[in-house]
């Protein structure tokens, strides 16, 4: 019976392996090959060769001083204007989160004043340039020719509204629109249940803010901040109307003089990049952060990702 059995089970699988005893032995393990996408390679190799191109007629440019953006990269005068665009950007970028955290709480209030207040705020800052409200600010002198707030403070309009402060109201008064609707959709995104469960333990409106519905929604307002402080680096070039020496008009400067105008104009463009990408590595890790609570798996770190990128390279050559 046992060897009519096992010719039945041979029979029925005639590609099982038997051994000597008559007993069947386990399969082999299945060779995984991967398969090897070429056209990336192709896309890839086509990128590479338009990049090439572009970056060689750069290069090869002949009205094109190179050695001058080498020269006035770490200039005495460019250097003074990148740290001013930095401070004037950190600072409106500090009243802007302040103001829009109190704007959203605003907004969601149910006291219809001050939720109007609020909406009209963002109506109209959100909905004109910030070249014009810099403009608004930097000429406000022509309407107000003297600040008078009574025996608190009184003096000339032009000596108050330097270009320093236009520009950090500005700046500043226009990322707060922004702010108010990312840290209301924040907000917004805590379950209701947590404030009533902690009213139902006796903790007050402010208190309930401040210890349970903001550090829940930080994890949806922290990218998008993120993100504006980035947008506001570039958006401080735009002071130049209001005549404040930041990086753009200390390069602008250099070029009107020297005529090495593209030459600065490059100096610029490598000092902004150097701080969106340093801003863009922090923002990186801070998100990271705040996702431990959400998220099951962390997102890789770029170090991660270069070394799991470099695994599909070695068995390719294989």
């Amino acid at each position: 019976m046992t060897d009519k059995f096992d010719k039945e089970q041979a029979d029925a699988n005639p590609s099982a392996a038997v051994s000597k005893d008559g007993g069947a032995l386990p399969p082999e393990a299945i060779k995984a090959i991967p398969v090897r996408h070429y056209g990336r390679w192709v896309s890839g190799v086509v990128v590479l060769a338009l990049v090439a191109l572009l970056v060689n007629a750069f290069a090869t440019a002949e009205k094109i001083q190179w050695n001058a953006v080498g020269e006035y990269v770490f200039d005495d005068t460019v250097l003074p204007g990148a740290g001013r665009t930095l401070l004037i950007s950190v600072l409106a970028m500090i009243l802007g989160v302040i103001l829009g955290v109190i704007l959203a709480v605003m907004r969601l209030s149910k006291n219809p004043v001050t939720s109007w207040v609020a909406w009209v705020y963002i109506w109209f800052f959100r909905g004109t340039p910030v070249y014009v409200q810099l403009l608004l600010w930097f000429n406000l002198a022509l309407i107000f020719p003297v600040l008078n707030l009574g025996p608190i403070y009184k003096d000339e309009m032009v000596d108050v509204m330097t270009p320093f402060m236009a520009a950090l109201l500005g700046l500043g008064l226009n990322e707060a629109a922004y702010m108010a609707e990312i840290c209301r959709a924040g907000l917004m995104a805590v379950d209701e249940g947590q404030t009533e469960a902690s009213h139902a333990l006796g903790m007050s409106h402010a208190k309930t803010l401040r210890r349970i519905v903001i550090p829940q929604a930080m994890r949806v307002i922290v990218p998008p901040t993120g993100n504006e402080f980035i947008n506001m680096l570039k958006t401080s070039s735009l002071v130049y109307a209001v005549t404040y020496n930041e990086l753009l008009r200390a390069t602008s400067t250099i070029g009107s003089t020297s005529y090495a105008v593209m030459e600065m104009l490059f100096v610029a463009c490598i000092w902004y990049l150097v701080m969106t990408s340093v801003f863009s590595v922090f923002q990186y890790y801070l998100e990271r952060r705040y996702a431990r609570g959400s998220l099951r798996q962390l997102p890789p770190t770029p170090w991660q990702k270069i070394k799991a990128n470099m695994i599909p390279l070695s068995s390719w050559r294989r």
